[in-house]
């Protein structure tokens, strides 16, 4: 019976690195290297195009870090594959994966635990121990906030609490006698009309009688910012800045919405598109 070939995706804004494992995981004749990926977004599209069995995850990356990289897959509702975190810190890491039954490699990797780590992942793609290690991945990420990985794993390591997301998952509207439930990861943006909040979702338009001042401070500032007195907009939605002869810049959204950056909130903005 011929052995199952692990698809694998090695992640990490380091070549060295990249080159390093690849060449030891080539070592292995059921492991087939599919694809690199040097930050995490090329990483979210990567997996989500390629599907690979197992991914090869640096935690601390420019741009998208390996927790966002989670975080992102299951926003887009992608299936997520086997993770081994990549990571260059020491006993603490090692002892928050083992906690949360996660396996990981310190950087540089040595064959052994390479080789531990894969037969670790062998198992979980031939029982039924995959559905419960992407569980536990996806609670683990769900309880994490903030970019400071080292933080997060120090934390996790020493058994202190870490701070869950203070943000929530859902907007109730109500309307007359009814409530719709909106997700806020499908809001792409907000503008304000005359007393009322005009949320523009995924799902289409909702009418909400509350101030911008109030929704802004129950939104996460981490996705969603304020672009003028009367705007937010969910950088996630947002395709381009784009800035105008005249030196006005406005936003430009997924679907082509396009919203104006007002003076005082242009530094924000910038800020929260990591300019």
């Amino acid at each position: 019976m011929s052995k199952q070939i692990i698809k694998t995706l090695v992640v990490d804004d380091e070549p060295l690195a990249r080159r390093g494992l690849r060449a030891r995981l080539e070592r292995h004749d059921d492991v087939e290297v599919i694809a690199e990926c040097q930050n995490g977004l090329e990483a979210v599209s990567t997996i989500s195009q390629l599907r690979p069995d197992l991914v090869f995850l640096d935690i601390q990356m420019p741009g998208l870090n390996g927790f966002q990289v989670i975080h992102k897959l299951r926003e887009l509702n992608q299936p997520i594959p086997v993770i081994v975190f990549v990571t260059a810190y020491d006993s603490y890491a090692i002892k928050a994966f083992d906690v949360h039954a996660l396996d990981y490699l310190l950087k540089p990797a040595d064959d052994e635990r390479l080789k531990s780590a894969l037969d670790k992942v062998r198992d979980y793609l031939t029982t039924a121990h995959q559905d419960e290690q992407s569980k536990k991945l996806v609670s683990l990420v769900a309880e994490l906030t903030g970019d400071d990985c080292e933080e997060i794993l120090r934390k996790l390591a020493n058994g202190e609490a870490v701070e869950t997301n203070p943000y929530p998952d859902v907007l109730a509207i109500k309307d007359g006698s009814e409530v719709t439930r909106v997700n806020v990861q499908d809001i792409q943006w907000i503008d304000a009309a005359g007393d009322y909040m005009c949320v523009h979702a995924l799902d289409g338009m909702h009418i909400m009688r509350k101030t911008m001042k109030e929704l802004e401070q129950e939104l996460n500032p981490q996705w969603f910012v304020r672009v003028h007195r009367s705007a937010i907009a969910n950088i996630r939605f947002v395709k381009k800045l784009v800035s105008h002869i005249s030196g006005e810049y406005h936003l430009i959204l997924q679907n082509d919405t396009e919203l104006k950056v007002s003076r005082s909130h242009r530094d924000k903005v910038k800020a929260a598109m990591k300019m």
